[in-house]
Parts: C-alpha cells; sequence; structure tokens
C-alpha cells in the first residue's frame, strides 16, 4: 500500500492541510483498493489556524513514506522550523516523491529540492520566492509543477489541482475523475494560475502618469501607440517608458495590452457579446488577434474562460438578488 504522509507543524495553513486529508484520508476503498495509508507526521500537537491535530507519527516517519505533502506555510516572512525541513529532506533522499501545496513551496526551497528545478507558489509569493532561492526557476503561470521526485502547486485551489494529478499518476484517469466528481470539482483544469491575477490600474498618485491612466482606460477600443501615449503624458516616448517601468514595472505597450486582456476578461465573464464584438470593444481588432493575446496571456482560449467565470459569475448575480 502506498504511504502518503502528511508533514505537519504549527504555522501550517488548514484549508491545504485539509484539503489533502479530504483526498488521500479518506476511505476510497470503493474506487481503488488498496487505496492510501495516510499518516500525519509532526513534533507532536500542532496548531493550524484554529484547529488542532494530533499526529499519527514524529517528523522522523517522513523517511518511510512513500510521498510525502508539505502543505501551505502560513507566514513565509517566518523561517519554517529546522526539524521540518531537515525531516522533508531527508524524506527525498529516501526515495520519497516530495509535493508542496501553495506556499509549501518555501520549505521545499529551504531543504534544497527545488535547486536547479522549474516550481512554483501562489502567484503573490512567487517573487519572493525566486528573490529568495535565485536557484530555483520560478514559474508565476502554471497551476502545478511536476518534476517527477519533486512537485509544487500553486495557491489554494490549485493545491486540489495537484492532488489530483497525484492520484492520476498512481491510479489512473478513471479513478481520478471519480474522486473529482465525489469532491464536486474538474478533474482537471486548463490554463494556468495568471487567470485568476488581477492586474489593477495603479491608484491615482502625484507620478507623472496619473491623469494617463483614466484616460487610456477610456480608450482601450481605439488603436492606441506609444506616441499617443507619450502625447497625452505630455513627454518623449523615452521618458515614457521610463516612468512606466518606475510606476507599472513593465512597458507601455505590455501594460496597454495587460488592460485590453483584463477588460477582455470583464465582458467574457458578464456579458455575451461575441469575441468579435469583444476584440473591437477591446481594441484587439479581430477575434483572431484577441483568441492569440488572451491564449498567451491567460494560458486558456476565450471561450473556455467564459465557460469557467460566466457560469459564477451568473450565481454571483443570482444569489445577489435573492438576498
Amino acid at each position: 500500500m502506498h504511504t502518503m504522509a502528511l508533514a505537519v507543524t504549527d504555522g501550517m495553513l488548514h484549508f491545504e492541510l485539509s484539503l489533502a486529508y479530504e483526498v488521500f484520508g479518506s476511505d476510497l476503498r470503493h474506487l481503488a483498493d488498496p487505496w492510501y495509508d495516510f499518516v500525519a507526521c509532526g513534533p507532536g500537537a500542532v496548531r493550524a489556524g484554529r484547529f488542532w491535530l494530533e499526529p499519527d507519527h514524529g517528523l522522523d516517519h517522513l523517511a518511510r513514506a512513500d510521498t510525502v505533502i508539505v502543505p501551505g506555510w502560513a507566514d513565509i516572512d517566518v523561517e519554517p522550523p529546522a526539524e521540518l525541513v531537515d525531516a522533508v529532506r531527508a524524506a527525498h533522499e529516501a526515495g520519497a516523491r516530495v509535493a508542496s501545496l501553495c506556499t509549501g513551496a518555501f520549505i521545499l526551497a529551504a531543504a534544497g529540492l527545488l535547486d536547479g528545478r522549474r516550481a512554483t507558489t501562489h502567484w503573490a509569493h512567487t517573487r519572493e520566492l525566486a528573490i529568495r532561492h535565485p536557484l530555483v526557476e520560478v514559474d508565476p503561470d502554471v497551476l502545478y509543477v511536476d518534476n517527477g521526485s519533486v512537485l509544487t502547486s500553486a495557491g489554494k485551489a490549485a493545491a486540489m489541482d495537484l492532488c489530483l494529478h497525484l492520484v492520476r499518476l498512481d491510479h489512473g484517469s478513471s479513478v481520478t475523475n471519480a474522486v473529482a466528481r465525489r469532491l464536486v470539482v474538474p478533474p482537471h483544469r486548463d490554463g494556468g494560475q495568471s487567470q485568476f491575477v488581477t492586474t489593477p490600474v495603479p491608484a491615482p498618485d502625484n507620478h507623472p502618469l496619473a491623469e494617463l491612466f483614466p484616460w487610456v482606460m477610456e480608450r482601450l477600443d481605439h488603436p492606441l501607440t506609444v506616441e499617443d501615449l507619450a502625447r497625452q503624458a505630455r513627454m518623449s516616448s523615452r521618458n515614457l517608458g521610463r516612468h512606466f517601468r518606475s510606476v507599472t514595472g513593465t512597458t507601455p505597450l505590455q501594460w496597454l495590452l495587460t488592460q485590453r486582456i483584463r477588460h477582455a476578461q470583464q465582458l467574457l465573464e458578464t456579458t455575451d457579446e461575441s469575441v468579435d464584438t469583444i476584440a473591437s470593444a477591446t481594441g484587439m481588432g479581430t477575434a483572431t488577434t484577441l483568441r492569440r493575446n488572451f491564449n498567451r496571456t491567460v494560458g486558456v482560449p476565450p471561450d473556455a474562460y467564459r465557460r469557467t467565470f460566466r457560469s459564477r459569475s451568473r450565481f454571483g448575480h443570482l444569489a445577489g438578488h435573492s438576498a
């Protein structure tokens, strides 16, 4: 029987912890027998949020597991316990497959398991992970990364994607589909976490571009150029680029494309307009151009995005009317 060990200490995120337990700790022998021998390993009674957990074994037991799951680490500014980092490293050296959920990637990185490997974590913390661990190839766009013996997931719901991926590796697609139906989640989601990242316009301020941003947002359906933006901002294209880099961290054209994509997302979520109409309304010109840029930026085609988010928007709309 495959032993699935959950590494737990104080400071773990309870959502990812309980999610892993729901997938691997439930008795699903009617789907696949044997299922998993699921154990929790920790230094003693640990606290995750408002919940207390009594581990089955000490952290040294991780080295006996076939797979080790490291849940999210609640505060990435706090160094994880050395005993946890050492135990995770020892488990991997003993041959265990190690998977982190959300910010659990910081623990794997501290153990040196991500050096020279591609990895991900919650989009809000990918930059910090890259800064602290320059040997790690951080990919901020994917839902999870499978390096064989080391796996990492993006934030929150992406942890479910990775857990189902592990089930798929161990038991096949048919069992995974049955588990997903039981949990009322899709067995596989297309695209990456970039489709869930919001990119707001910088807040009004005294910076030189403060008046330019709202002007652009009102004209996203126009074929704007860098020269148009520079003229409106009353500066040279070179100075515009410098200020854009300082305020937004990117170039004028990339920022403009991002705003067009975000506006397209909003229209896909809240209207029934065709892709051609949305392409025109967002300044993309044609549906082909919109699809190409949308797919490259968000990770899924506009139609797939609408199927995923339109139903959720409608549900929220109906819920608001029934309240």
